[in-house]
């Protein structure tokens, strides 16, 4: 609620007038601040019981096991920036500097959308997605992208992916099983336990240095970013997967800070 909605409700049960400059004032006293609220899933109550039954079961596993684990996801990479809100640091009347503004193009000015996985071991395969993804495209994937990936993981390794409906769709369960691909069993709604998400992101923070003018361009360098990470950057994300797991733990299944 805003200070202002506060304030008129106070006053609805109080009968007397309160400004909301009071009621924001209270709030501060009491160390309450007006925020922007953290972006995060809608968790109902069984994806709380399912992650915490997650974190249950992978709270005595050791790095050697999340070491052999590949961890992937798709994502949308737009070449003007990203869906969500910036901010600048910038003096009074430098509002409309070319270093102050976020460039905006009609129309969006395009994106692509990439599928790409990860292990401790560095990055894996990339692969760009050509219109709208079905579950033969993504078994296509699996077999040209994740495989080589995983081999290089050995005998141990495990495939994450979560529970988009291509992923789990009966053709794509047929071909895991034929490939005798050991899958990792995954909580839906937990963006938060997949470190590529975070490596997503650095990614993208690298291509807003980057000056891309078109699509062609864009997937270059989103290519050439992916191959550039370091492998400790990989190895790092990983690393904390304990973390990761005590935060779902003590949350007790609710949102962590990752």
């Amino acid at each position: 609620m805003s200070a202002a909605s506060i304030a008129a409700e106070v006053e609805g049960v109080g009968g007397q007038p309160v400004s909301a400059q009071t009621i924001r004032r209270t709030l501060h006293q009491i160390g309450l601040h007006g925020c922007r609220p953290r972006r995060k899933p809608l968790l109902k109550m069984m994806h709380k019981k399912a992650r915490k039954q997650f974190a249950e079961d992978k709270q005595t596993k050791d790095m050697d096991y999340w070491n052999h684990v590949l961890w992937s996801d798709e994502t949308k990479i737009n070449l003007f920036g990203s869906d969500g809100v910036k901010r600048v640091w910038r003096q009074p009347g430098e509002e409309y500097k070319d270093k102050c503004v976020l460039p905006t193009v009609k129309h969006g000015g395009g994106s692509v959308m990439v599928w790409g996985c990860m292990s401790a071991a560095g990055t894996g395969e990339l692969q760009f997605i050509e219109g709208t993804m079905n579950a033969n495209m993504y078994c296509d994937i699996l077999k040209q992208s994740m495989i080589p990936s995983l081999r290089r993981l050995g005998r141990r390794a495990v495939f994450q992916h979560d529970n988009d409906p291509k992923h789990t769709s009966k053709t794509t369960t047929a071909l895991l099983k034929k490939l005798r691909v050991k899958v990792m069993d995954w909580p839906s709604m937990s963006p938060d336990l997949n470190p590529i998400e975070h490596l997503w992101g650095i990614v993208k923070r690298k291509l807003e240095e980057c000056k891309v003018s078109n699509i062609h361009q864009l997937r270059d360098v989103v290519m050439e970013e992916w191959k550039r990470t370091p492998v400790a950057t990989c190895e790092a994300l990983v690393n904390s997967m304990p973390k990761r797991v005590k935060a779902v733990l003590e949350n007790d299944g609710g949102h962590t800070k990752y």
